[in-house]
């Protein structure tokens, strides 16, 4: 499955990031919930991890909008104690066809980020507890821990 893309203007291709057709070992499996938790400092690569997996539905952004840096840049030395930050390459999404450049990930819970870890903790205990009956008295007292 293409995960994501790079879109480089020097070749005017997007080059694509695939997840591998075969991993060995255990499996996390595809629908135990994922939390990813951001904030104000979630920049570039963090981003493009949360903004994936957001949009491919496979987690929930916790805490607060991040920084928006979606576009790599290369620094050009113009003069000795100058320099030229200049765009290279742009992320694109394979399912938006967008990326988060300057607008930043905006999150499903949306929590100042000291909050973020223990909101996220509140979502997984509330998804336990619509398993089995035992996880679900556990899940129950755990929150009732937090509240």
């Amino acid at each position: 499955m293409e995960l994501t893309g790079l879109y480089e203007r020097e070749t005017d291709r997007i080059r694509q990031s695939w997840t591998l057709p075969f991993v060995p070992g255990r499996r996390f499996g595809g629908t135990k919930p994922v939390y990813v938790l951001t904030s104000p400092a979630t920049f570039s690569g963090g981003e493009q991890l949360g903004y994936d997996l957001q949009q491919l539905g496979r987690a929930t952004i916790v805490g607060e909008r991040t920084k928006g840096g979606a576009h790599a840049r290369e620094g050009f030395r113009v003069h000795p104690h100058l320099e030229a930050t200049i765009s290279v390459a742009r992320g694109v999404n394979p399912f938006t066809g967008g990326n988060w450049e300057g607008t930043g990930i905006t999150p499903d819970a949306d929590v100042p980020a000291g909050h973020a870890r223990d909101r996220a903790y509140q979502l997984a205990l509330e998804h336990v507890i619509t398993l089995t009956a035992a996880a679900a008295d556990e899940a129950r007292q755990a929150l009732a821990g937090i509240a």
